[in-house]
């Protein structure tokens, strides 16, 4: 079958490691598009954040965020939505009282208050850094369950260094509570860097893609996906065509799926002149998508 949708991950994959949209991976895309191949974003950022991202694409694109919490069209609007319970979200941050200068609260709101921490230091290495570039839709809230007044989050959010999040996660993975929610992890071994977002119940990258292929009355085997993280695996299982990107991190590249270049070398305009627009490719660069 050939492909109709092709979805894609956003820092690691479509984005460099300077977070920038390279233009050949905007011209692959917008060749896609111009065949009436939908394309979609599919991130664990929030929608703000990734929609600014990808503002240097000509097409029309769509958007998964938050780990699949939310659809939404490039304007904004909503057309899926699962939020985690808010007394869920305050349990949460109950039992990780120790993670509580990492830990923050997500909300779905049109601009300000978007993202909630306790306190933020902004020269330190982590959270001030990752916020720097959306201030206007941060704010510190004392002490930050505070924040859970009846409003349903997105996510509660924790960024640290590697370790750290690894303990976070064994906690909560280990806590009476994890039958109700569940945990995505998005893992930067050479930065150190690592997020996990706890979400509702049943919420990913792959159950959201998966809904909206459906709505859209698009068969997993009309679908690529395009991927490099742990988050992204339901979504590349969901896939009739998943590719990983070179710089994935090396359990998904043991899978058996499609490898492409990394994110420094445009990968994502690699999968799709070789997959979808099926342009022949420089046959000694051919030797980037072996396993």
């Amino acid at each position: 079958m050939s492909i109709k949708l092709i979805a894609m991950d956003l820092d690691g994959t479509l984005l460099d490691s300077q977070n920038k949209l390279p233009e050949p991976n905007a011209e692959a895309i917008s060749a896609a598009a111009k065949r009436g191949i939908e394309i979609v974003i599919v991130t664990g950022r929030r929608f703000h954040s990734a929609r600014l991202s990808a503002a240097p694409l000509s097409c029309n694109v769509d958007f998964i965020a938050s780990n699949g919490a939310l659809i939404k069209s490039a304007s904004g609007e909503t057309f899926y939505r699962r939020l985690l319970p808010v007394e869920v979200a305050r349990e949460v941050l109950e039992r990780t009282p120790e993670f509580r200068a990492c830990a923050g609260v997500i909300f779905d709101r049109p601009r300000e208050r978007q993202v909630i921490f306790e306190k933020i230091d902004w020269n330190g290495a982590y959270v001030g850094p990752y916020l720097a570039r959306h201030r206007e839709q941060v704010a510190e809230v004392q002490p930050l369950t505070q924040c859970l007044d009846g409003e349903d989050p997105v996510e509660i959010l924790y960024l640290s260094d590697c370790a750290a999040i690894r303990r976070v996660s064994e906690r909560l993975a280990n806590s009476p509570l994890s039958s109700h929610f569940t945990l995505a992890t998005t893992e930067y071994q050479a930065r150190n860097l690592s997020m996990l977002d706890v979400l509702q119940r049943g919420v990913s990258k792959g159950a959201a893609l998966a809904e909206w292929a459906s709505r859209r009355g698009i068969a997993p085997a009309e679908v690529m996906a395009i991927g490099d993280n742990w988050n992204d695996r339901e979504m590349l299982q969901y896939a009739g065509l998943p590719v990983v990107m070179g710089n994935s991190v090396s359990e998904l590249k043991e899978t058996g799926w499609q490898i492409t270049l990394s994110n420094d070398d445009c990968g994502v305009a690699r999968a799709i002149r070789k997959y979808v627009l099926e342009v022949p490719l420089v046959p000694e660069t051919d030797q980037a998508d072996s396993r």
